[in-house]
């Protein structure tokens, strides 16, 4: 006949540390976002270098302030 449980001599194996557990999840959970990020995407380098390229341009606009006076005008007749 088989044994359905271990035999009382083996120790269970140890679990591992919850702080190291915690570390693998965080890892994991990491490397998901990443791998999700990038899905469809060929040149991963050249899309986060064109949105960093956006967002300097975006807060260089913003730092100058409002248009001047002599901008653009809308009228309407």
């Amino acid at each position: 006949m088989g044994l359905c449980f271990p035999c009382p001599a083996e120790a269970a194996p140890p679990s591992p540390d919850l702080e190291e557990k915690r570390a693998k999840l965080a890892e994991a959970a990491e490397r998901r976002q990443k791998e999700a990020a990038s899905r469809g995407i060929l040149n991963v380098q050249s899309v986060e270098e064109k949105r960093k390229k956006k967002e300097k341009i975006e807060k260089e606009m913003a730092a100058s302030g409002p248009p001047p006076e002599g901008g653009l005008r809308w009228t309407v007749s």
